[in-house]
């Protein structure tokens, strides 16, 4: 009996072990990736042509959903921006997919990099369903980020957290603007 325990400890020992350690060279190729895509996203805000894909969205008392990233998304082109939510729900809403889709027009443009070199891109969104300030955070060497949305006529801001991308690499799915 003390021989099967010593095998089955040993294995799980080596397998474990096997698991934690990390190849250099995937590492290194990990790292050229997301130091790609941080740097198409950049490009994407400069262009004024990205989307924000979210995987999650927090809610002002610190609720949160995890969601499809395809279906909630703050994108832009030009001047013309679109914030849409759609939660995994039986009721369709005005969107006609679970949430809420708004089209605006962006103004107030800004975007400004720390010394750490983290982009700070800020947008004012103004249409019919509408009228908000959007500040996105992207961080340095990565398409990963956080963005915020905060209405001007009351405090229920949300947040995004997810990845940018060009919108030619995006893959998103726009309901019903209201």
């Amino acid at each position: 009996m003390s021989k099967i325990v010593f095998i089955l400890v040993t294995s799980l020992l080596f397998f474990t072990g096997c698991k934690t350690q990390k190849d250099p060279a995937q590492k290194a190729v990990a790292d050229a990736e997301r130091a790609y895509w941080g740097e198409k996203a950049i490009q994407a805000l400069n262009e004024r042509k990205f989307v924000l894909e979210a995987d999650r969205i927090d809610f002002k008392y610190g609720n949160f959903a995890y969601v499809s990233s395809s279906t909630n998304f703050i994108s832009m082109n030009g001047d013309k921006a679109t914030i849409q939510m759609a939660f995994n729900s039986p009721y369709a809403g005005p969107n006609g997919i679970g949430g809420i889709t708004v089209d605006g027009n962006a103004s107030n443009v800004k975007m400004e990099t720390d010394k750490k070199g983290v982009v700070t891109f800020s947008m004012m969104v103004q249409g019919i369903g509408v009228s908000a300030n959007v500040f996105i955070r992207i961080y340095k060497g990565d398409n990963k980020c956080d963005a915020v949305v905060t209405p001007n006529f009351n405090s229920n801001r949300i947040s995004f957290r997810g990845s940018l991308y060009q919108e030619e690499d995006s893959n998103v799915f726009k309901g019903r603007a209201l």
